[in-house]
């Protein structure tokens, strides 16, 4: 056995001696190119940081428990629709539905005071507005709630 076939155990090989001599090539910065944050000593940049983009878990959809799925959403009208009908008709969420007045049902109906009411209607809903009770008992008709 010779020297020059000697072979070295492959933990000792490919070791990176940086800033030694000129023959080496990684000399002078060594290998950590010129100025800015990480070329200088001391440097702690956490491995999730992106250089100030929006960070992955900002950007991603978010799973887990929310409580928008519990919300009651209410189909909502105004007064002024009500003048459709005539004077002694039951308004319910079925007909309003049927005449193609609401799309959804949602979790029941809400009437609202906005505009003027001119027939005496009967309106049962779930939910109405102070300002729609009144309206609604002024015209001389009555507001039921389920």
């Amino acid at each position: 056995m010779k020297l020059h076939e000697l072979n070295s155990l492959p933990e000792a090989k490919n070791i990176k001696r940086v800033g030694r001599g000129p023959g080496s090539g990684m000399g002078k910065t060594s290998t950590r190119g010129q100025k800015g944050q990480k070329a200088r000593s001391g440097v702690s940049i956490k491995p999730w940081f992106e250089g100030g983009q929006s960070p992955l878990y900002r950007r991603i959809p978010k799973r887990g428990f929310n409580n928008k799925r519990f919300t009651v959403r209410f189909a909502i009208i105004n007064l002024d629709t009500l003048n459709r009908f005539n004077d002694g008709d039951v308004v319910t969420l079925e007909l309003l539905k049927e005449k193609g007045i609401i799309k959804k049902e949602l979790s029941g109906l809400k009437v609202l005071g906005d505009g003027e009411l001119n027939k005496k209607v009967i309106v049962k809903a779930n939910r109405f507005s102070s300002k729609a009770v009144s309206k609604i008992e002024e015209a001389g008709g009555t507001a039921e709630v389920i």
